[in-house]
């Protein structure tokens, strides 16, 4: 019996002036900003004082921008980068130009901006992602652009059919 193994895209794979589409969307609930707030020790009130958060200018608390962040990068997980990832290499041109809202659902696209291969890592390559997160009524409450190493589909097999992680 032939059998797929579900995975992210490798080098080769990526092209550029791409959109990726991430579905479904998650809807965040007031246990999710609560949850990841404490756990990540961040004690900002804006995240989990609602009578001190009533009083500020959006009026209510709001979902952790870092949990937004997460959400937006680990939506494309499946569909860019499982299994094929070698690293991330970092982040820049964060933004959060609107807050998300308990309750509100967070749908993440990924357009693919540049990629080159690597020149000190053979088999592997250099890929630039936008992403962009919006909520249930398309307003963009953030972005960030990421660039990703990646795996070569040749030398990604190869590894794996000379004992390191094939079958």
């Amino acid at each position: 019996m032939r059998e797929i193994e579900q995975r992210g895209l490798y080098f080769e794979e990526f092209e550029e002036d791409t959109r990726y589409l991430h579905r479904p969307g998650r809807t965040v609930t007031e246990a999710d900003n609560v949850f990841f707030t404490t756990l990540t020790m961040n004690t900002q009130a804006l995240h989990l004082d609602a009578a001190w958060s009533a009083t500020q200018p959006f009026g209510e608390r709001l979902v952790n921008s870092m949990f937004t962040l997460a959400t937006l990068v680990g939506a494309s997980v499946a569909q860019l980068t499982q299994g094929t990832i070698v690293a991330n290499l970092g982040f820049s041109d964060v933004t959060f130009p609107h807050p998300l809202h308990h309750g509100d659902t967070l749908y993440s696209e990924t357009v693919v901006v540049a990629k080159r291969l690597s020149s000190s890592r053979r088999g592997q390559g250099i890929v630039t992602l936008a992403h962009t997160g919006r909520n249930q009524d398309g307003v963009i409450v953030a972005t960030a652009t990421r660039q990703v190493m990646m795996w070569c589909m040749d030398a990604h097999l190869d590894l794996g059919s000379a004992g390191g992680g094939g079958e």
